[in-house]
């Protein structure tokens, strides 16, 4: 096909209307993407340890209003913490931890050093190390109430609180909205999805990216539907995620 017709074609793609155009996965992508990298994440602030989630979602919302930028999940003993900054290095991360102790809005901390995270453990392994636990990760949310506060709909956090705080918790820096998200990864086709890549639906009756799932295999994602609901996995197969289905990003190149 001459260049002409290429361009002409993409063109009408973008130009079909309702919830499906722009099929970034399906149709207008190469096989071969040019590849993005997320940066590392550095140091950070590690807070909390609540029996209840409201607790942890009062104090992200307190970090929040701050501009730190906080985040909760679901620890291994069932409590639940929160973590928040990105510090080059250990000194900058306590300087910070005991101002905010002693401006009363945290308590005890525990610093999180780089080496500490999957990405930099496995990050360089081919075996997919790194995209298991990001979908490892994921899966320790399932049935969490969907509790992210402070950010808007349409700042896309509503959804895209998971997937960054999924990817942060690994030691990767994505961004907190679905569309800057949407931007930092590399285009791969719905046939050659991952473990770990994100898939990005519109689902605000236009063509753009309003909410994003983390791809888990075999056709399944993760997300955190709605407020109100719980997160839960679901299917691209499904009707209506398949009609509105904008395409998936990856984030890890050939490796993890």
């Amino acid at each position: 096909m001459s260049m002409a017709r290429w361009l002409l074609l993409l063109v009408l793609l973008v130009s079909i209307p309702g919830c499906g155009e722009l099929r970034q996965g399906d149709v207008v992508l190469p096989k071969v993407a040019s590849e993005k990298k997320l940066a590392l994440l550095g140091h950070t602030i590690q807070v909390g340890a609540f029996a209840k989630l409201d607790n942890a979602v009062r104090l992200m919302q307190k970090l929040d209003a701050l501009g730190l930028d906080a985040y909760y999940y679901r620890h291994a003993s069932g409590l639940y913490k929160v973590r928040f900054g990105d510090y080059p290095s250990r000194k900058e991360a306590m300087a910070r931890a005991v101002q905010l102790r002693k401006d009363g809005v945290i308590e005890a901390f525990y610093l999180v050093a780089p080496g500490e995270f999957a990405a930099a453990r496995y990050r360089h392994y081919q075996d997919g190390s790194l995209r298991k636990m990001l979908v490892s990760t994921a899966e320790g949310f399932l049935g969490i109430p969907y509790e992210w506060g402070g950010e808007s709909v349409e700042t896309g956090f509503d959804c895209s609180g998971l997937a960054m705080t999924i990817y942060k918790l690994n030691g990767l820096n994505l961004p907190r909205n679905s569309m800057a998200q949407f931007l930092a990864g590399s285009p791969v086709r719905r046939e050659d999805l991952a473990p770990g890549d994100l898939v990005f639906f519109a689902t605000n009756g236009n063509s753009e990216v309003s909410h994003v799932g983390i791809y888990t295999g075999n056709g399944k994602f993760i997300h955190a539907p709605k407020k109100g609901d719980i997160i839960r996995q679901s299917s691209l197969r499904n009707g209506y995620f398949d009609g509105c289905y904008m395409g998936a990003r990856t984030y890890l190149g050939k490796d993890g």
